[in-house]
């Protein structure tokens, strides 16, 4: 057995081509440490929905050139089958360990296989990417970025010519396709041949930027950014600028692509802690509020003014930035289909029901947003939210942080703020209050013997509430794909199980509806959510056994 692994290992070795995951890997050899060995050709990394993502390092287990290659090389393959032999592929890259090679090496597999790439000019947000596929014409694209995962991971998101990121049966038949690649040295990848783009295809979307906004609006709120050390402050400063908001004030410590992400613990605004540079400097600017997006620039968090949270400030939950631009939007009086998860807010669908517009739920991922038919506006609860579908069909953290700043100045023109308007919306649609309960495991079995124990004995009440529907969603539904996941319905809440499709996390998803009969009934309602809260997620626990 030992000996095998050891031959496994060299033969990887033997066709690696990067000099420094090589000698990590000889190391290890040299070091007979089977155990790191055996981890990291325990199999391969799976390329599913999510495309692919993992730690950096050697091995078939880990991210690394051998890794990509083999990726670029079944995705060629793929749209060759598809007959696109001839057809354009965008790739963009974030600032991660790696990430610029990745590009390169995709760009080169994809010109050695006959088809002709094109990579971004610099480490740009995920949503040029999503935006340059469809406005080149490309058949298919490439992000290369781990998003919000910790320093040492790196990732390869997969688009198709719509401009939408991979779903089956494309996910499965690409997965195929890699699985088919022989040996490296087959794969010819030439030392030139593609194209490297210049900044007019920013251009292109800086100027698609300002379609989001309405003409004359007010652009007067104040801003504290923080680009979480990745690469989304040139891009939204310039966006910024072109709209005419004051330009934002800069969380310095974090404003510049770093990969080692020196501040955070996880370059996450939804992980304790990662917020806590950007409330300082914003209780020394005294802005209107704060805009973060993640490292790759895809979301956007808000955070607000609040003299109830501890430092005088309060992040803003997905679900609330959710409905909060749904009802701006609604205000201009647009016109089209709302969308959102399972996994986040219902109140978005009674937004929407009130206004008489369209609204569907899909899967967790902005993969099945994107495709709703007649998409004006979707969102999900980790801080995604589309907000211009013709333009980019994906989360685009640029243009959400000018509809929420857009929104910010209206109220702050009438005396308002953010917090006032989720006051009217609790009034008008019943306070809808969420929260999460999310595990992060070292051991992947703890999931799937928790979704087991969920299975085998579904919860019959949770904090008193009893449970009235206990949907498998890995059966479908008559709305629903088949997915792995568990819904509970109880009265007055929600309750969603899954694994997490980027992490090694169970992530369950909690929503309470309390009414509320007027203003002076708000604090009492909030207090009666954030209980109920508290007992779904202490009894969901015991539950699962987590």
């Amino acid at each position: 057995m030992q000996h095998d692994l050891i031959a496994q290992a060299r033969t990887w070795l033997a066709e690696d081509p990067d000099p420094e995951t090589r000698d990590e890997l000889g190391a290890l050899i040299e070091a007979g440490d089977t155990d790191e060995l055996a981890a990291r050709f325990a199999g391969t990394l799976q390329f599913g929905t999510a495309g692919l993502r993992g730690e950096l390092g050697a091995g078939p287990m880990r991210m690394n050139r051998s890794v990509v290659i083999r990726a670029a090389a079944g995705l060629a393959a793929y749209l060759k089958a598809q007959g696109q032999d001839d057809g354009l592929v965008v790739i963009g890259y974030d600032a991660r360990d790696k990430s610029e090679d990745f590009a390169r090496d995709t760009a080169a597999v994809m010109t050695g296989a006959g088809l002709r790439a094109a990579v971004l000019p610099r480490p740009l947000p995920t949503p040029v990417l999503a935006y340059a596929i469809r406005h080149l014409g490309a058949v298919a694209g490439v992000e290369v970025t781990a998003s919000h995962n910790p320093p040492r991971d790196n990732g390869y998101k997969v688009y198709l010519g719509d401009g939408s990121q991979i779903v089956p049966p494309a996910d499965g038949e690409i997965a195929g396709a890699i699985a088919a690649v022989g040996p490296l040295a087959g794969v010819v990848r030439p030392e030139d041949g593609w194209e490297t783009l210049g900044e007019e295809v920013l251009e292109a979307y800086l100027a698609r930027t300002d379609a989001v906004l309405a003409a004359g609006s007010p652009r007067t709120a104040r801003t504290v950014y923080t680009a979480m050390h990745g690469v989304g402050t040139s891009v939204l400063t310039a966006a910024f600028a072109r709209a005419g908001f004051p330009a934002p004030v800069l969380v310095t410590e974090q404003a510049e692509p770093d990969p080692a992400f020196p501040t955070v613990a996880f370059p996450n605004p939804e992980e304790p802690g990662a917020m806590d540079l950007a409330f300082a400097t914003a209780r020394r600017a005294a802005p209107d509020l704060i805009i973060a997006n993640d490292p790759d620039a895809d979301r956007c968090a808000v955070a607000v003014p609040d003299t109830s949270a501890e430092g005088g400030w309060r992040m803003l939950r997905g679900d609330e930035v959710g409905a909060l631009l749904a009802a701006h939007l609604v205000e201009r009086g647009v016109s089209g289909v709302f969308a959102e998860s399972i996994v986040s807010s219902s109140l978005l669908g009674r937004i929407a029901e009130k206004a008489g517009l369209g609204y569907e739920e899909t899967l967790t991922g902005f993969k099945w947003i994107a495709r709703v038919d007649g998409l004006r506006y979707g969102y999900e609860e980790a801080l995604g939210y589309c907000v211009d579908p013709e333009g980019v069909r994906d989360k685009d953290g640029i243009t959400a942080a000018l509809l929420v700043v857009e929104l910010a100045s209206v109220l702050k023109e009438q005396g308002r703020t953010l917090l006032d308007l989720l006051d009217d919306l609790a009034l008008a649609h019943g306070l809808h209050a969420t929260d999460q309960l999310s595990v992060r495991v070292e051991d992947l079995t703890v999931i799937a013997d928790a979704m087991a124990r969920l299975r085998e004995q579904p919860p019959t009440s949770l904090a008193g509430l009893a449970v009235t529907s206990a949907e498998d969603l890995s059966q479908g539904t008559a709305a629903l794909p088949p997915t792995d996941g568990l819904r509970y319905q109880l009265e007055g809440a929600r309750v969603i199980v899954r694994p997490s499709g980027t992490e090694p996390k169970l992530k369950c998803y909690l929503e309470v509806v309390v009414p509320v009969a007027d203003a002076a009934s708000l604090p009492a309602a909030r207090a009666r959510g954030a209980e109920l809260l508290a007992g779904i997620k202490r009894d969901l626990a015991a539950a699962a056994g987590i």
